[in-house]
């Protein structure tokens, strides 16, 4: 079957309940919420609150603390939620690439395989029942004697060396306490927790998920979203040629891509969309597919929308596509067209900007300019 990527991104937003908005609270764990700022905070609130028809406050927090998600590290090594029943699956696939036995890795972060397995088993100890801040963690971990020299790596921002460890079961985030961030055991945060499982086991599970938020793709595309192509591609294909005649193959725009046969039909039904969304930064709609595609979004403006330092900037979406970024500065809604985009309708722009409203319970103006 032969599909236009027109058909693919109106039906993307469609999957990913944002043309049109539904009541969802929780229907995409596929889709999840992320990135480098903090998942559960206002990047994920704001990235659930779009897909709303009525926005509900704390919606997020609400998940977390009714244990229907869990925050914790996978998808590129960046913090996400995820649907509990899914977690120990995307963490099974993240654990499968071990980064961390690899050279290079050593080199760069100083921690050999043989500490870091023993991280992992000092950690389980530590968060059995109970949650610490990361101070208290590693406070903890250094007091012994093996990784007293590691103080500076269980301290870095960017939590590298505890990455592995949410990968192979041994942490997520636990409850803040106040602005501090806590962990704590999978156990105690994933409700019936009995650990990762087999690659090609959680294979047939992320797979399909992600296709049916994501899809059509390729195997390259789903390890680039998942860990920046850190798997050997043999085994990738592997996977998915471990799934049969699920998914089945569609042709888009001349490349052959893989999709959930379930959803063929409604994919060939697909009509180009025309709607307008403004997306918070790290949505999982320029995620999922990843900045680097052209066909999202325009090799001339991925600087503008994935920035230094792994963030990514709020983006305007009109048919489908980046068609700017906009930012809340001082009550205004400053929103930055691309010259080269479809003339966005600013009727529809300020629907978006109303829903901001409900979103935030506040009131705002607009600005728009090209640039």
């Amino acid at each position: 079957m032969h599909v236009t990527h027109d058909q693919v991104l109106a039906w993307r937003l469609r999957q990913q309940s944002l043309a049109p908005r539904g009541d969802v609270v929780r229907r995409h764990p596929r889709a999840g919420t992320g990135g480098r700022a903090g998942a559960g905070g206002l990047v994920g609130e704001l990235a659930l609150a779009v897909r709303q028809r009525k926005p509900k406050a704390d919606a997020v927090q609400q998940a977390l603390d009714a244990r229907e998600v869990v925050k914790t590290w996978v998808m590129r090594g960046t913090l996400h939620l995820v649907a509990v029943e899914h977690a120990a699956a995307y963490l099974s696939l993240m654990a499968a690439a071990k980064t961390w036995e690899k050279p290079a890795w050593r080199r760069t972060f100083g921690v050999a395989p043989e500490q870091m397995t023993a991280l992992g088993q000092a950690v389980d100890e530590l968060l059995a029942g109970r949650s610490l801040t990361r101070q208290e963690l590693t406070e903890a971990l250094v007091a012994q004697k093996e990784f007293a020299s590691l103080e500076g790596q269980l301290t870095s921002g960017w939590g590298t060396v505890l990455k592995p460890l949410a990968w192979t079961g041994k942490l997520c985030h636990g409850p803040n306490q106040g602005n501090r961030i806590t962990f704590a055991s999978p156990r105690d945060r994933v409700p019936g927790w009995s650990g990762t499982m087999e690659p090609e086991e959680a294979a047939r599970i992320v797979i399909p998920a992600y296709l049916g938020a994501h899809g059509p793709a390729t195997p390259e595309t789903f390890d680039a979203w998942l860990t920046r192509n850190a798997h050997r591609k043999t085994a990738v294909r592997g996977w998915f040629a471990s799934l049969g005649e699920e998914p089945a193959q569609v042709e888009v725009d001349g490349t052959v891509c893989y999709l959930r046969a379930e959803d063929v039909d409604a994919l060939a039904a697909a009509e180009p969309s025309e709607e307008v969304r403004l997306l918070a930064g790290f949505d999982q709609y320029v995620l999922g597919p990843g900045t680097a595609d052209t066909r999202v979004l325009r090799s001339q403006r991925r600087k503008a929308v994935s920035r230094t330092s792994g963030w990514i900037t709020p983006v305007v979406v009109h048919r489908g596509r980046a068609a700017g970024v906009w930012e809340v500065s001082d009550g205004t809604v400053d929103v930055q067209l691309f010259s080269e985009s479809a003339e966005v309708p600013k009727e529809a722009l300020e629907a978006e900007v109303a829903h901001l409203e409900a979103c935030h319970g506040q009131s705002y103006t607009m600005s728009v300019r090209t640039v």
